[in-house]
């Protein structure tokens, strides 16, 4: 017969595991749901410097940190740059349609 001590002992070692697996299986489900979807497009270095370029060609200086404009100085630029971008895609429409017009001889 076992001795009481090892009852309690034997029965908090199984709560203590139980707690662990419990923990174990909450902390698993962050992890899937953070993973990211195989279709999303993930940034490369050539990108994000190439963004950077885009900024600073539209006014944005980095190297100025934050001194009290940092939001909107970024802003403005990033607005100069989707107008930018917004340009080109309707010039290319427009050109886009201006061939479809043409007939070929």
């Amino acid at each position: 017969m076992k001795s009481v001590s090892q009852i309690r002992l034997f029965d908090q070692s199984l709560r203590n595991l139980a707690v662990a697996g419990a923990i174990l299986m909450s902390t698993s489900v962050g992890v899937f749901a953070q993973t990211p979807d195989p279709a999303t497009h993930r940034v490369t270095r050539a990108e994000v410097m190439n963004e950077l370029y885009e900024l600073e060609a539209a006014g944005y200086n980095p190297s100025q940190g934050d001194d009290g404009s940092y939001p909107a100085d970024i802003q403005a630029a990033q607005e100069k740059v989707n107008a930018k971008h917004q340009a080109e895609r309707n010039a290319m429409m427009n050109a886009g349609q201006n061939g479809q017009a043409k007939q070929v001889p």
